[in-house]
């Protein structure tokens, strides 16, 4: 209590006027006297009270004051706009908000609230009393592009015809905005989860995830704005959070190696062990945060799910302090579920390893199946509701059909890990010009790879010696010179680039071929490797076709070359 006492209005009649009672009054309350009514409403429109004391039969008229008072203060306080507009179109009154709103603003509300009127006018007519004086909302744009909502109300006299139409308005510029950029996010996602028929069969996977790349930047930049980002995807054999796209960030950032930890790994690791999403307001004041970007002072991390499982991170950064706030996240979870379903597709698509290779296919035809039968059955149930539209029928028709296409291409491109595509059609073939005694080095630590890859070329002609990892291709290198090296760019002991510089080394201009699949990259073996030479990159699950095209074409170059280039 601040010690002031509460402010009573006494109005005196014949029971107020008693003396006993203004002295108790008195004696709790700071009274403001009055004799007459009009006298106390006016002191009510003027001053705050706590209570008022007066005769029962002069309360009513006090207690219509004290309402319409405080109706009044109520209508000029709201945010919204309120008004009444008459047969005519002109407003009868407004509160303050409404008369805050500009001229063109209020035009509008007129003309809204004219066609409100005959709406109302008709359901007035209508038999249906459920119909009768419902409210109209409705939704306006006036200057530019500034978005506004009306609430219509009809006033109806006893002769049961609209006099007036009460309307509440108010602006939804953000809102409407918030919700456009959220519906452009959800297209832009469902565009990049699209599985396109044709992309799947006749794009190679390096395509594949390039354009994928150049669509998640676009999107990145074009409808959130985000200029510096990463995505890992976690590796479920060694958990590491392997870069699988990155834009403005640098190559010393992109190297630190991160795991799918809560402790130890940053943001990016707490992110893909909790699945939480994570705002670094500060990055000198969290202890969590791992560099990014230079001079990097915020950063926004949210998982990238399928289902329940997290497969990885998209990770923000920015140069300013606090960039980011709960609408930036509820963006960037939209856009990473989307871009999520389009890296796992990929994924089950062009997958690298597999430890069971004979249940490979089932595993990724089981992943997709539900999604594939529900698109089934809601096709068919619509079929049934369009009985008679030949139209409709034809395209749900098209819809089943394609699904059926897809789940096809699905199991046929999953089958082609547990060896090369085609390789089972191989005969033995008439001495190759080119390939006939070449000597190939083929590095892989999947087995059945390997050995397929070898059984194909020497079919050809070729001698191939076959590695199991980095350590004992750089061996194989520093004892004998090969016409070919062809590696697997993620493999103990060494990776793509190393493998590729100890070929360079030690057999001085060999050509050498990289393999990978889903475009991983984490060493970025195939960019490093590119600028110094590398002959060539095979994208698994890779054709005979395409082996042997890569092959004659590397061995070819080099004989090419030696041969150009003058003996000392």
């Amino acid at each position: 209590m601040d010690g002031t006492r509460p402010r009573l209005l006494l109005l005196e009649g014949q029971t107020a006027g008693r003396q006993e009672i203004v002295r108790a009054l008195e004696q709790h309350f700071d009274v403001d006297h009055v004799d007459r009514m009009q006298h106390a409403i006016d002191a009510l429109r003027q001053h705050a009270y706590d209570a008022v004391f007066a005769d029962v039969g002069d309360f009513l008229p006090l207690e219509r004051e004290l309402v319409g008072k405080q109706a009044s203060i109520l209508l000029d306080t709201i945010g919204e706009g309120a008004c009444v507009i008459d047969g005519n179109g002109q407003c009868r009154w407004s509160n303050n908000q409404m008369r805050s709103f500009s001229p063109a603003v209020f035009d509008k509300v007129r003309v809204i609230c004219g066609q409100a009127r005959s709406i109302f006018d008709e359901q007035i007519k209508d038999r249906d009393a459920r119909r009768r004086n419902r409210s109209k909302k409705f939704s306006f744009r006036c200057e530019n592009d500034r978005y506004f909502e009306l609430i219509a109300s009809p006033v109806v006299d006893q002769d049961q015809h609209v006099r007036q139409v009460v309307a509440v308005v108010w602006e939804a510029t953000t809102n409407r905005r918030l919700q456009q950029k959220i519906d452009a996010i959800d297209a832009a996602g469902r565009e990049l989860a699209r599985l396109d028929i044709d992309q799947v069969e006749k794009v190679a996977p390096d395509q594949r995830l390039q354009m994928l790349q150049d669509k998640i930047i676009r999107y990145s930049r074009d409808l959130m704005h985000f200029d510096h980002f990463a995505i890992r995807v976690i590796d479920i054999r060694t958990n590491k959070l392997e870069v699988v796209i990155a834009e403005g960030m640098p190559t010393d950032a992109l190297d630190v190696d991160l795991y799918s930890h809560p402790e130890g790994s940053g943001i990016s690791g707490y992110v893909a062990a909790t699945g939480r999403s994570y705002i670094c307001h500060d990055t000198e004041k969290d202890s969590r945060y791992v560099p990014g970007i230079e001079h990097a002072k915020s950063s926004l991390t949210v998982p990238l799910r399928v289902h329940d499982n997290v497969i990885g991170v998209f990770n923000i950064e920015s140069q300013e302090v606090g960039t980011f706030d709960e609408e930036d996240r509820q963006f960037a979870e939209i856009f990473g579920r989307y871009a999520a379903i389009a890296l796992n597709m990929l994924q089950l698509l062009v997958v690298e390893r597999t430890t069971t290779s004979g249940l490979m296919a089932d595993s990724v035809v089981q992943e997709v199946a539900e999604p594939l039968n529900d698109i089934i059955t809601e096709a068919q149930s619509l079929m049934e509701e369009y009985i008679g539209d030949d139209t409709m029928r034809q395209r749900l028709s098209a819809i089943i059909d394609h699904v059926q296409s897809v789940r096809g291409t699905v199991r046929e491109v999953a089958d082609g890990p547990r060896t090369v595509r085609g390789s089972r059609n191989v005969q033995a073939v008439q001495a190759d010009p080119i390939l006939s005694d070449s000597t190939v080095l083929i590095a892989d630590d999947e087995a059945n790879i390997r050995t397929t890859i070898a059984e194909i070329l020497e079919k050809h002609g070729c001698v191939c010696t076959v590695c199991k990892d980095g350590h004992e291709a750089t061996n194989y290198l520093q004892q004998q010179r090969f016409d070919l090296v062809l590696s697997d760019i993620k493999m103990p002991y060494r990776n793509g680039y190393e493998i590729f510089a100890a070929a360079r080394r030690d057999c001085s201009n060999v050509p050498v071929i990289l393999m990978t699949g889903f475009g991983y990259d984490p060493n970025h073996s195939i960019v490093r490797a590119s600028q110094k030479g590398l002959s060539g990159v095979l994208f698994k699950p890779f054709k005979v076709e395409q082996l042997l095209e890569r092959v004659r074409g590397g061995i070819e170059s080099a004989r090419r070359a030696s041969k150009e280039t003058p003996s000392h």
